[in-house]
């Protein structure tokens, strides 16, 4: 027997939208089951034997959602499509793989750890600063950083009138005109951690992404991708609050 799932819930999981963005898909009239439209969030479905369309198309669930990492190289645009016909991560992944999107963004001239997926519930928690996951980057910076400047980036950077959450700071190596340091944050403001950085007189001459919550770049090299093995997948559900689920 197939268990019902909530609208909302089965358009995340397919790949439709957040859970809360799906709630405004079906607000707006846009989604029917077997026919009728229905705008209320405690709607259900069957996904075997009912059919949902948002705005005429079917919907279905993928028999297995797809989880890959990549690792970014810098260049790249953060996007499966470029307007500007930049380079873009979509060739960093096999072309059958419909539906997968890459989760968050790095900037072109950032490098690093990217998780690219069709399941749009669990990028949604990966991406929301309200679930606190830890996003690790390796940073070198010109000068020397100081204990001071640390404490600075620790407590909080004032960004567009509003202040960081606090972040964690490691410092890796100081010499006379340059320094490395791993910060751990969870938010995801634009170029934040450049501009954080910023804020405290160093400019960024590197940033990489190391770590995604308890996911690791490793030692995956610049342009290439695996798929999460099933303890990662477990593991990062856990760390987003889906393993009950």
């Amino acid at each position: 027997m197939t268990s019902l799932m909530r609208i909302n819930r089965f358009l995340a999981r397919a790949g439709v939208a957040s859970r809360r963005g799906a709630d405004k898909i079906v607000e707006s009239g846009r989604v029917q089951i077997n026919g009728c439209t229905v705008t209320g969030h405690g709607a259900t479905v069957d996904p075997v034997s009912d059919r949902v369309e948002v705005d005429g198309r079917r919907i279905c669930l993928p028999e297995r959602s797809t989880y890959i990492i990549v690792n970014k190289p810098i260049g790249y645009v953060v996007t499966m499509n470029d307007p500007q016909g930049r380079k873009t991560v979509a060739e960093f992944i096999p072309r059958n793989l419909a539906g997968v999107i890459p989760v968050g963004r790095l900037d072109v001239d950032t490098d690093g750890l990217l998780l690219m997926t069709d399941d749009g519930e669990l990028a949604h928690r990966v991406t929301h600063p309200s679930f606190e996951l830890d996003k690790v980057y390796e940073v070198l910076v010109g000068g020397v950083l100081s204990e001071k400047s640390i404490g600075s980036l620790e407590r909080g950077i004032l960004l567009d009138g509003r202040v960081t959450a606090p972040a964690t700071v490691d410092s890796l190596w100081v010499s006379h005109n340059r320094s490395t340091c791993r910060i751990m944050i969870h938010e995801g403001r634009k170029r934040q951690i450049r501009r954080m950085f910023e804020a405290i007189g160093h400019s960024v001459r590197s940033l990489r992404r190391v770590r995604i919550g308890p996911i690791e770049l490793g030692d995956l090299k610049p342009g290439h991708s695996r798929s999460l093995t099933e303890r990662e997948l477990q593991v990062l559900r856990e760390a987003v609050g889906l393993d009950s689920e």
